[in-house]
């Protein structure tokens, strides 16, 4: 019984704290929805504010920009009133100015009208007065006009012939005067040498032991010296020198550097003498293009084309019947432009004509053609002026003369060449005969270099291994030898040494 007590006890016990426990969390809910409802009417009028704050900072924004439209609308309105109001006063402007031209023109109109008034009563008053005149004098005023023109004719021809007659007189004398005087002026303001050059050059050494290791062993060094150069080189008894000897100065030239190198070195054999000679080959021709830039800048001409200046520089190693022909050109070159000072032409198209003139003679185009037609040919080639042109191919009369200029240069090429011992004949002439036996030579196939040397005596060709044959080099030097004797005239013998060699090159890597 009392445990039924007691568990009914507990069960009410609980029941009880349950109940007391509802009762508490109900009163708890409801504190949370009053706080709930009283934080959520706060937060309604705070973003109530924020909107009502937001739109009104909206909206003084948007005024404030009206405003500014406004304003700016306001200055486009006074700026367009402005420019009305000019316009206006500019169109009265325009207006009054029209009325004044209006009023000017009616004037001339009728100032005009009295002109042709008063020429009207002009022309019948001198129509009058030649009836008149044709009455008394019994001829008409047409036929008056005519005698009066044909004694004014006869008379002015008479004095004109007269005049005429004592201009021709007194211009020829002095024509032939100031001719002399400029010819004269110009020679004695032109300094000149008159050196004449030689066939041969002399190398100096230190000790004639030297001479041996040129030689080398059963002569094969010489031997590959002149086949490199071209030169005939002479060892005799000598001291201390040896002869270079051939008609080319630049050859000669070549095999100078090459030799001074070799000796310098002391290294002497035909391979060395090859790379030797292929340098100092290029060398010169570096040499003769910078010697063609110091010719033109020191006669102040000045955009040649590159190819004329080579040639300019290789006019060094030319001659012209034994006058140097690089001098020969620069001494003509001042000479024209003397002249042409003197007689009120342009100098600097005389200068550069004159330095051009002879330039056909160190090109290697079309040998046949005369050198002033072929120098001709390349001063229009490189882009030189038509009256440039046209001077240097007219200094020996090959062509007409169709510019002032072309004249000077002839006179001055003369004036050059006539200096007592500036050329020699001879030597040309011998020069002349080499270069065409060298020329013959190689126009045979297969043919790479021809050296003229020992004065022409003997001519050594030189061919392909691969384009000619033993068989075909012993025919070629007959045929040479043939055409020799037909179409050449020369002193003695020509021997005629035709060189085939074969050579293996490989290279280790």
């Amino acid at each position: 019984m009392e445990i039924v007590i007691g568990v009914i006890a507990f069960f009410a016990g609980g029941l009880i704290a349950w109940l007391i426990i509802v009762k508490a969390l109900q009163s708890r809910s409801r504190k949370i929805i009053r706080e709930a409802e009283a934080e959520a009417e706060v937060i309604k009028k705070d973003k109530i504010l924020q909107a009502k704050e937001k739109f009104l900072y909206l909206k003084a924004e948007h005024e404030k920009e009206i405003n500014n439209r406004n304003a700016k609308i306001l200055v486009v309105e006074n700026k367009l009133k402005q420019k009305e109001t000019a316009i206006s006063q500019k169109f009265e402007e325009i207006q009054r100015k029209s009325k004044e031209v209006d009023t000017i023109r009616e004037n001339l109109t009728s100032q005009m009208e009295m002109v042709e008034k008063k020429s009207d009563e002009l022309d019948k008053l001198h129509k009058q007065q030649v009836d008149k005149l044709e009455t008394i004098s019994g001829i008409s005023a047409e036929e008056a006009k005519e005698l009066l023109i044909e004694s004014l004719k006869s008379e002015a021809r008479t004095e004109a012939m007269s005049y005429i007659n004592d201009i021709v007189d007194e211009a020829k004398i002095n024509a032939n005067k100031e001719a002399k005087r400029i010819v004269l002026n110009t020679i004695q303001r032109v300094s000149t040498e008159t050196a004449i050059e030689n066939s041969v050059t002399i190398f100096h050494i230190d000790s004639d032991e030297i001479k041996g290791r040129i030689i080398g062993r059963e002569g094969r060094n010489i031997r590959a010296l002149e086949a490199a150069t071209g030169i005939e080189i002479i060892v005799d008894d000598t001291p201390e020198a040896i002869v270079l000897s051939g008609f080319d100065p630049m050859r000669r030239e070549i095999a100078r550097l090459a030799l001074h190198q070799l000796v310098t070195d002391g290294r002497i054999h035909p391979a060395r003498i090859e790379e030797v000679v292929n340098k100092v080959r290029k060398q010169v021709e570096e040499e003769i293009i910078e010697t063609g830039k110091r010719t033109t800048i020191d006669l102040g001409v000045h955009g040649l084309h590159p190819e004329l200046i080579k040639l300019v520089g290789k006019m060094k190693y030319r001659s012209s019947y034994g006058q140097n022909l690089l001098q020969h050109s620069r001494e003509t070159a001042n000479l024209c432009a003397i002249m042409a000072t003197e007689l009120g032409l342009n100098a600097k198209k005389a200068k550069r004509a004159g330095l051009l003139h002879d330039i056909g003679k160190v090109s290697d185009e079309d040998p046949e053609l005369p050198h002033a037609i072929l120098g001709m040919k390349l001063a229009e080639k490189y882009k030189e002026k038509p009256d440039i042109c046209n001077a240097i191919g007219a200094h020996h009369d090959e062509v007409e003369m169709t510019t002032l200029i072309a004249p000077i240069i002839q006179v001055c090429d003369a004036i050059s060449g006539a200096r007592p011992g500036a050329r020699r004949e001879v030597v040309e002439a011998y020069i002349k005969r080499l270069k065409d036996l060298e020329t013959l030579a190689l126009n045979y196939p297969g043919v790479l270099k021809t050296y003229a040397i020992q004065a022409g005596r003997e001519l050594r060709v030189i061919v392909g291994s691969e384009k000619v044959t033993d068989k075909e080099a012993e025919e070629l030097s007959f045929d040479i030898a043939k055409k020799i004797q037909t179409e050449m005239t020369y002193p003695g013998q020509v021997k005629i040494t035709v060189i085939r060699e074969t050579r293996a090159i490989s290279f280790a890597k």
